[in-house]
């Protein structure tokens, strides 16, 4: 079970299932089910475990040369990597696909699909080994859970859902770079160009700096276009504790500050996220 848990990388899972629940509940429209709702939060937990296993799947040479992933369970061998698992992801991904449609819209569904996509083939198979754009291109797989809950209430998303996807691809370059300075050497030796491994952990850190200010920029935007008080007090002060940790890495570049800004993404994509959903829960 643990193996599993590992394989399908269902903590991120679980982000990615929220982030979609934002996205309807800020949108506009219709009211939805409870059922409808539940099952389209499912069906992106669902398609995110697909593309995770699959990361896993392919990486698994990289896995093996990093210290923080070698204890992967295709790299152990205490499941065995082979293609009936690409079986498994696929079929994983097509029931995901399938119950969002047919519980909401084929809309939905496209971006349930999209993110998996992105995220899988994107990322993984086209971007992670060639360039260090790999996560700036790769982070769409987080908006596109966003749109999918927005989409399930309507096909066209509002301004609020549309922010609330500008923000998540905004939040995952230095979210994930805050984690690559932190393990710059073990994507070194799996060869692996992500940005601090290019450009060194000075300058990975300036740019972490640089795309947190941007990104609490960008969450301020919901409030001017349909969010309220509650939700602007959680992101600015989810904002101002991200901010204050980028800055002292940019002060001290190093695996202990990183590790330290890498959390507090954490920390304040759930302040947007919950802020989102308790602003419009206590309107």
């Amino acid at each position: 079970m643990r193996a599993l848990l590992n394989l399908f990388k269902l903590r991120i899972g679980v982000a990615i299932a929220v982030a979609a629940l934002a996205g309807w509940a800020v949108e506009r429209g219709p009211a939805l089910a409870g059922w409808q709702v539940a099952v389209l939060a499912l069906a992106v937990l669902m398609s995110s475990a697909a593309a995770g296993a699959f990361n896993q799947y392919v990486e698994r040479d990289i896995d093996a040369r990093m210290r923080r992933t070698r204890g992967r369970p295709f790299v152990t061998g205490r499941l065995r990597h082979g293609p009936a698992w690409l079986w498994a992801i696929g079929a994983l991904t097509i029931a995901a696909v399938l119950a969002a449609a047919l519980a909401t819209n084929v809309v939905a569904a496209a971006h349930v699909f999209l993110g998996a996509f992105f995220y899988g083939v994107v990322y993984t198979v086209w971007l992670k080994r060639r360039t260090w754009w790999n996560i700036v291109i790769g982070g769409l797989a987080g908006s596109f859970a966003v749109l999918a809950g927005a989409a399930a209430v309507s096909p066209v998303p509002g301004p609020v859902a549309l922010a609330l996807a500008v923000i998540l691809f905004l939040w995952t370059p230095p979210h994930f770079w805050a984690l690559a300075i932190a393990y710059r050497e073990d994507y070194a030796q799996a060869g692996v160009p992500m940005l601090p491994v290019v450009v060194g952990d000075a300058r990975a850190a300036n740019a972490v700096l640089s795309g947190a200010w941007l990104l609490i920029i960008a969450t301020l935007v919901p409030a001017m276009v349909g969010l309220g008080p509650i939700y602007l007090i959680a992101a600015v002060a989810g904002g101002a504790w991200f901010l204050l940790q980028c800055h002292a890495l940019a002060a001290a570049p190093g695996p202990q500050t990183a590790r330290t800004a890498f959390r507090a993404s954490l920390v304040q994509l759930v302040a947007v996220l919950g802020g989102a959903m308790l602003d419009v829960a206590l309107r």
